[in-house]
């Protein structure tokens, strides 16, 4: 099975966002087809996509994700006409319940019944942008009288990141696909048995940290799993997927405060499956596995390695991990 798409998540660690004009702009050249973004402690969801919007008139942009939480359903609704209008028909608007940590720690928001707040916000949203008039009292909180001053033509795609079956369901039930993350080639089957539409756009985030050393690649992925996947949802998600036993320790040391046991707990195996590594072409064709399995846009999300020393080899790095390399 030959991938729809191929993208790629913006910015990249440690690049300012203007730098990255020459990069969005040769994208389509290397064979990527989209630029995804990402919200945690860096810049927002729509920012870098207005920006990409700009430079470059033909990728295909989505936020991966907006938390549904920390803003509230009129200003995504907002946001995401505004990007429709900036790119029509190609924005994507991605949402997710994001975590504790972000929601509760960062933003000071109580994090409530995560799957109704998503869903929710998904119905007020997909109602808004249609350019519906919303109305009324949800399970989270009551919508009165808001429409969209200036609804897209063209209502963009939403598509939900889902961990779990309920939320699987509901995206492959009430959005336009799902957004997966922190799984294998080999998880996407039982991911996309969840969605159960054949019809839903699924596209999947991928950590590749394209270098040959494996003992470095291993170290970032240690660090990056034990911050993650300790975190309620991600665990679950893994125990689902059929982790829980080797992520165990890791849980345990996590538990106990010692951070740095719980890194050196998270297995070899654990890494290799979750954390791509090795020469960029043999990233590719890892990243390619995943839409053979079904994935129809595999998303790069391109972790810093010791190769990567200026703007010149970065930009060479993204075009070997393409599929026009």
């Amino acid at each position: 099975m030959a991938e729809d798409g191929w993208g790629l998540t913006i910015p990249l660690t440690g690049m300012p966002l203007p730098a990255h004009a020459d990069l969005v702009r040769a994208l389509p050249s290397f064979g990527y087809t989209d630029a995804w973004s990402a919200e945690t402690s860096g810049t927002d969801a729509f920012t870098p996509l207005a920006l990409a919007s700009a430079w470059e008139p033909t990728l295909r942009l989505g936020t991966a994700i907006v938390p549904v939480f920390t803003r509230g359903p009129a200003l995504i609704a907002m946001s995401a006409a505004a990007m429709a209008d900036a790119a029509p028909g190609r924005f994507v608007l991605g949402l997710g319940s994001s975590s504790p940590v972000i929601v509760g720690d960062w933003n000071a928001i109580a994090f409530d019944q995560p799957y109704r707040r998503t869903r929710d916000v998904l119905r007020v949203v997909r109602a808004a942008l249609a350019g519906e008039r919303v109305d009324g009292q949800f399970d989270t909180f009551t919508i009165t009288r808001f429409r969209l001053e200036q609804a897209p033509a063209v209502p963009p795609p939403v598509l939900l990141a889902a961990l779990r079956p309920q939320m699987l369901r509901l995206a492959g039930r009430e959005a336009d696909g799902a957004i997966l993350n922190w799984l294998a080639a080999s998880d996407v089957r039982r991911c996309l048995d969840a969605i159960a539409n054949p019809d839903a756009d699924v596209v999947a985030r991928i950590f590749v940290c394209p270098t040959d050393d494996a003992a470095y690649a291993r170290a970032v992925g240690r660090v990056l799993i034990s911050r993650y996947l300790t975190v309620p949802a991600y665990a679950a998600f893994q125990d689902w997927l059929g982790r829980g036993a080797a992520l165990g320790p890791m849980h345990e040391a996590w538990a106990a405060g010692d951070r740095s046991a719980a890194a050196a707990a998270v297995p070899d195996h654990v890494i290799d499956e979750l954390v791509l590594h090795g020469t960029p072409e043999s990233c590719r064709e890892q990243v390619r596995a995943y839409a053979v399995a079904g994935v129809k846009t595999p998303v790069v999300l391109l972790l810093p390695t010791p190769e990567l020393t200026d703007s010149a080899t970065v930009l060479d790095l993204v075009r070997r991990l393409g599929p026009g390399a």
